[in-house]
């Protein structure tokens, strides 16, 4: 046995690793489930876009106003039970989702939906923070958010597809039985916190949040967060209404197909720690941010395959600032780290909001035209933040 690599047998394989994997996936397969179906429920309610879009309003919603006191909540019931708890949860609203007969009713339990989320992803990323050497918290950030690709490019490209086939209420039936199926995976997989540093309450964490909202490094990590999910949602929802008019036309098969372009970054995502090493953390970001507005830009040319890359490039930039900057806030943040992250996710999920709300008043008065020129404008905003205040 000479010849095999020693740390491949003296290291055994760490299931947190799965299961912090397995959360970012049970996340948002939910909360992006309806973003292919779009069109098709726009038709079978009789909504306009911005009427419909607010089933992605209502749960990034839901998701700002809970984030910032998951930790409190993480004090009393424990970290994993909190994250299994509510991935268990999660189940129900996205179960009756199937009964809803109009469009107040799904938006209704998509908000419901979104309350549940931010006990599993904001207490992961803290999970991470604490439970592993700080010199590795990038690393296994980068599988967490591979986890989250995956889950929100199968969210989008599942129910997209069983529409055709079942019907958009079987789909989200089958959205409820994976969320089932990863809050069993979650359950068996990871370990009880040990490092576990309690955030005193919700006074404490409101106190913690208050000093973290002092710290200008964070302020302009906050501010990265929310115009990351700003961009992403206002593309990804408004680019499914472009294509499913003429000329294109696409099906709601098509439009999950779209959505692989979100799994591009899946296989780059664990390596942002060496790219950070590399490069620095502010010259990395600008340059993906460079990167990320030539592909919204793209997305204006008629042709199919160009939208596509465009979509790519948006896809990968916008997962790896992600990636960064939630990082950034684990090692940046010294004390009340579980609210620091909950501050982060309330702000970046109020992000989302406005990326629905604000595309479609762009759509509305300009078109897919209007929705990028929106979407470069907040990308320009984000290099400014990063040039003057990351270091």
């Amino acid at each position: 046995m000479s010849w095999w690599p020693k740390s491949w047998w003296r290291k055994p394989f760490d299931l947190r690793n799965l299961a912090v994997a397995t959360a970012g996936f049970g996340t948002f397969i939910n909360l992006y489930s309806p973003q292919a179906l779009l069109p098709e429920l726009a038709k079978e309610f009789h909504a306009g876009p911005s009427e419909i879009s607010a089933l992605m309003t209502a749960s990034t919603a839901a998701i700002a106003l809970t984030a910032p006191f998951t930790g409190a909540l993480a004090d009393v019931v424990g970290r994993k039970r909190l994250i299994t708890a509510a991935m268990f949860a999660t189940v129900v609203p996205t179960l009756i989702m199937t009964l809803a007969s109009t469009v107040p009713e799904l938006t209704f339990w998509r908000f419901v939906q979104g309350l549940l989320l931010p006990p599993i992803f904001t207490v992961t990323v803290a999970y991470i923070g604490d439970e592993w050497p700080r010199a590795d918290v990038a690393r296994v950030a980068g599988v967490y958010m591979s986890g989250t690709s995956i889950g929100g490019f199968c969210g989008r490209f599942i129910p997209g597809v069983l529409a055709d086939v079942i019907g958009w209420r079987a789909a989200f039936a089958v959205m409820a039985a994976l969320t089932l199926a990863a809050a069993i995976v979650v359950a068996l997989t990871l370990t009880r916190e040990r490092r576990f540093v309690t955030s005193g309450g919700l006074a404490s964490s409101a106190r913690h949040m208050l000093r973290h909202l002092r710290d200008p490094r964070l302020i302009a990590t906050y501010a990265i967060g929310f115009g990351v999910l700003f961009n992403f949602v206002a593309t990804f929802t408004y680019v499914s209404f472009h294509l499913a008019a003429p000329p294109y036309l696409f099906t709601p098969t098509l439009l999950g197909a779209l959505f692989i372009t979100y799994l591009a970054s899946s296989p780059l995502v664990p390596w942002v720690g060496r790219a950070i090493a590399l490069f620095g953390r502010r010259p990395f970001v600008l340059g993906l941010i460079a990167s990320w507005i030539v592909g919204v830009l793209l997305m204006l040319a008629p042709p199919v395959t160009l939208i596509l890359t465009g979509l790519t490039l948006c896809a990968v930039c916008g997962m790896l600032c992600q990636t960064v900057s939630t990082g950034y806030v684990t090692m940046t943040a010294a004390e009340g780290r579980s609210s620091a992250v909950g501050l982060y996710a309330s702000i970046y999920y109020i992000g989302g909001s406005l990326g629905a709300f604000l595309g479609g008043i762009a759509w509305t008065a300009a078109g897919w035209s209007g929705c990028v020129a929106m979407i470069a404008t907040m990308q320009a905003i984000m290099a400014a933040i990063v040039t003057l205040a990351w270091d």
